[in-house]
């Protein structure tokens, strides 16, 4: 039996009016797949890269489909799934293609390995902001950088998804979050989400208060999101023996090494962790104490509204994850 769901796509490369919203047919789940009804939807980065065709690998045209991160209900499952039953609620696990199985829509089919459970008393908004902003944050500082109780932390780009949620992985940790964000006006929220400091980058130099706030040593990580040539500079924020992971590129330029040796650089991609079933299940089991809350920029309702989620995601004037709630 098919069924229909409206689903974002896009047919050429663009801003946030190349979106539409279209009826797609669906068949019924095969062997290892399942079928959501999606209630909720997170916005990333990497969407809006992905359809103005500046992420790292490009979309197949025309109608792309697009979309990470989704919180739903499994409405019907294939034959040999034992993982999920319908009734059950889910998480997409942000481990897939997005021309292919992009889960802004109404209803998806996934193979169960896209799949992850929702923590129990997780709501759909809460739960479509939390599973790809937390994990990359926990990737990249406790899998990859290693993070222990007293180090001190710099987060670029500290007001996005990821930056809000390594904050709160960061004092999780027992560690010490020092954060750059571009305006002034960002600095009191990111205060009240736990930045140990803020450093405007418009109006400071990023590696001289850094510097200054850690007593002159330098921080122990630093977790970049914007790249380019002044990833370079930052090598200079960092104590000897430091750690520098690059995880985004906000600057399209391309990124430079620092020579501030010894230091180590790790290019971050959170596929690591979602794309290998024991990543899934140690991120998860992090996660699943519900602790963790993220911060939720906006609710947009309705699928229809994802055009003015995206402009506002290219506002840069949000703080934290910006959902769409079906």
């Amino acid at each position: 039996m098919t069924t229909t769901a409206r689903t974002v796509l896009f047919h050429e490369l663009g801003g946030p009016d190349v979106l539409g919203v279209e009826e797609v047919e669906l068949p019924a789940p095969g062997p290892g797949e399942v079928l959501v009804a999606v209630e909720a939807l997170g916005l990333n980065r990497a969407e809006a890269l992905f359809r103005a065709g500046g992420y790292y690998y490009q979309p197949t045209l025309p109608a792309s489909r697009n979309g990470y991160e989704a919180a739903g209900e499994v409405e019907a499952v294939g034959e040999g799934v034992t993982d999920f039953a319908p009734g059950d609620k889910v998480l997409a696990a942000a481990n897939f293609e997005l021309s292919a199985h992009g889960v802004h829509a109404e209803r998806v089919l996934l193979p169960t390995d896209a799949l992850v459970p929702r923590p129990a008393g997780v709501d759909a908004v809460t739960g479509a902001a939390v599973w790809l902003t937390y994990t990359t944050a926990y990737g990249a500082l406790v899998e990859r950088a290693g993070l222990v109780p007293g180090q001190r932390v710099l987060i670029t780009g500290a007001s996005s998804g990821v930056g809000t949620a390594a904050i709160q992985v960061v004092r999780r940790a027992g560690a010490v979050p020092v954060v750059t964000t571009r305006t002034e006006a960002k600095r009191r929220r990111l205060l009240d989400l736990g930045a140990e400091h803020v450093i405007v980058s418009e109006d400071e130099d990023v590696v001289k208060e850094t510097r200054r706030v850690t007593g002159g040593r330098g921080v122990d990580i630093v977790l970049d999101a914007v790249g380019g040539p002044g990833f370079a500079a930052l090598g200079d924020a960092v104590a000897p023996d430091g750690t520098l992971v690059s995880y985004g590129w906000l600057d399209e330029q391309p990124i430079l090494l620092p020579r501030q040796w010894p230091l180590t650089v790790h290019g971050y991609a959170n596929f690591v962790i979602t794309g290998d079933p024991e990543g899934r299940h140690r991120a998860a089991h992090y996660l699943g104490d519900g602790t963790l809350r993220p911060v939720i920029a906006e609710v947009f309702d309705g699928l229809d509204r994802i055009t003015d989620a995206h402009r506002l995601m290219e506002s840069n004037e949000h703080t934290g994850k910006i959902v769409v709630r079906i």
